[in-house]
């Protein structure tokens, strides 16, 4: 996905001379295009997270777009004070893009891992929060998050994800994509793990549970009315995510529930236990000593929609 973000910017910069790119220390042949294509837009500050933020604000604030674009949570928590107090407090037209969301960088340890961001994200005023699925939805993401005038946290795969959809996709930012419908229960996914989504749907098909399968690629802002759809027409609402079982998607659905006053018949969040996820290993081994496989997540819902 990380290759497919970068192509779809270097294509809009192109066009577009507002574009700018801040980094700390990281390339390695993937941002290397834009830096040759646009050497005068280019950055790179070194390990220094904290100063690329405030360096892209105030790029930002002289009418251009800024983009900081690192791995994992350096662009998020290692800067945060400046992600709070620069650029939201400023409303900066700064896109913050981490490469490798969840535990992607599995075996660099918890230190790599972004598995508390999308919470705190999600929390800052003037912040939108984008998770892309696959390819597909990452290139129209990318597209919509340089439209989009404000601050923007754009969280990416890494590499070597497949693809959920099976073409272009109609995207808007804060408008869930249907990927299958279906009426005993809605799953709500966010971010390439929704493949064992689509993989654990596919399991319960063949034992006669029809599950409406919903991306949702933006968090903030939600799409309010895709949830209360899924609460009123379908039996239960289950949400599946790489990261923390506090404040991510899960927390996010359940709030627009409390908050509208519909409730579905059954509901149920998947996501990493509220620990340091210490493990060290491949992506998918990790997701499945937490049951966030396709066989761990089908069971789940299976165990929620028989209940």
């Amino acid at each position: 996905m990380r290759g497919t973000f970068n192509k779809t910017l270097l294509e809009i910069a192109k066009n577009d001379p507002r574009i700018h790119m801040v980094l700390a220390d990281i390339g390695y042949g993937e941002i290397e295009p834009f830096r040759d294509a646009f050497p005068e837009r280019y950055y790179n500050v070194g390990v220094a997270e904290q100063n690329m933020t405030g360096v892209a604000c105030g790029i930002a604030m002289e009418g251009n777009i800024a983009v900081t674009y690192s791995i994992a949570n350096f662009p998020t928590l290692r800067c945060l004070e400046q992600v709070r107090n620069d650029v939201c407090y400023h409303n900066a037209n700064v896109k913050i893009v981490i490469i490798g969301g969840g535990v992607s960088y599995g075996p660099l340890g918890m230190s790599h891992h972004s598995t508390e961001d999308i919470a705190i994200m999600r929390a800052l005023p003037n912040m939108a929060v984008v998770v892309p699925c696959d390819n597909f939805e990452a290139e129209a993401a990318t597209r919509a998050m340089i439209e989009y005038d404000g601050p923007l946290y754009y969280r990416c795969g890494y590499k070597g994800e497949k693809d959920i959809h099976s073409g272009p996709v109609d995207f808007k930012l804060g408008r869930a994509i249907t990927v299958r419908e279906g009426s005993d229960v809605t799953l709500m996914f966010a971010g390439p793990v929704g493949l064992n989504v689509v993989k654990a749907a596919d399991i319960l098909a063949k034992e006669g549970i029809s599950c409406r399968i919903v991306s949702m690629h933006t968090i903030k802002p939600i799409d309010r009315d895709a949830i209360i759809d899924a609460a009123k027409n379908t039996g239960g609402i289950i949400t599946i995510e790489e990261h923390n079982l506090s404040g991510g998607l899960g927390s996010a659905v359940a709030e627009v529930i409390c908050d509208s006053g519909v409730a579905p018949e059954k509901f149920r969040r998947i996501a990493l236990p509220d620990v340091n996820v210490a493990l060290i290993g491949h992506q998918e081994w990790i997701r499945s000593q937490y049951g966030m496989d396709a066989e761990g997540i089908a069971k789940q819902i299976r165990d929620t929609v028989r209940k």
